[in-house]
């Protein structure tokens, strides 16, 4: 299991990702599960994968062999609009599933796989798509300007409290990383290092990146003031009757 997350404001974007791929008493792997293209001028991408390890992989590997391929019907540079982009990763992900569906069901194991895809192309404004395992897709919406795949109920309610359209791209970094914190801490299946990237809206450039792990001065000071804030806010919510002063 996984947890990934793309935030689109008026700003421009905020993605976030784990790097557990498994988890257990014995074994714990760890793989980045954010891939970023960059053709600067022309257009930006990052897409999030969540599932199976060995798909999403896969739909990687088949992604940057079209990208070298002059001879390719379709590639990442070809699409006229996101949703296109959106839809050839859908059926690249399909075709893998369906290549060793059967073989995988006798072992009883998923090669599902989710992805989330973000970014913009010159002429369009930026956009963030969600590609479930079946290869059909939704976009984010102006009451909910967040996608989600993976572990994502324990970081769900920090994105729901905080986030809006007009938040800025640096307050939805911070809550994208509050919302990983929450999520690692309440799943083994979800763990660290953090990478986060934030594209500005317009700039056609490749996204700011960084990766923090346990031991990262800014990951360390935003989990220590994040949880005095909510000790304190706890602290201070209404008495019982029965604990007020006559």
């Amino acid at each position: 299991m996984t947890y990934c997350l793309a935030i689109r404001v008026n700003k421009g974007l905020v993605f976030a990702s784990d790097s557990r791929t498994n988890a257990g008493v014995d074994y714990v792997a760890t793989y980045s599960k954010m891939h970023r293209f960059s053709w600067p001028g022309e257009r930006t991408l990052v897409l999030l994968s969540a599932g199976s390890l060995a798909t999403s992989q896969s739909v990687v590997n088949a992604i940057n062999s079209d990208l070298e391929d002059p001879e390719a019907p379709f590639n990442l540079r070809k699409g006229k609009h996101l949703y296109d982009l959106a839809s050839y990763i859908g059926n690249l992900g399909q075709k893998e599933q369906q290549q060793h569906a059967s073989a995988l069901e006798k072992s009883n194991a998923s090669a599902e796989a989710s992805f989330i895809l973000g970014g913009q192309i010159a002429g369009k404004a930026s956009e963030i798509y969600m590609i479930y395992p079946q290869g059909n897709y939704i976009s984010a919406s102006d009451d909910t300007p967040y996608l989600q795949i993976g572990e994502n109920k324990y970081g769900k309610p920090i994105l729901d409290r905080i986030i809006a359209p007009n938040t800025s791209l640096e307050d939805a970094a911070r809550c994208a990383m509050v919302s990983l914190d929450s999520t690692v801490r309440s799943n083994i299946s979800v763990g660290l290092p953090i990478e986060l990237a934030i594209y500005d809206e317009g700039s056609l450039a490749e996204p700011w990146h960084n990766k923090y792990s346990a031991f990262s001065p800014m990951y360390k000071s935003m989990q220590k003031q994040w949880n005095e804030g909510l000790r304190q806010a706890f602290s201070g919510l209404p008495r019982f009757d029965w604990e007020k002063e006559d």
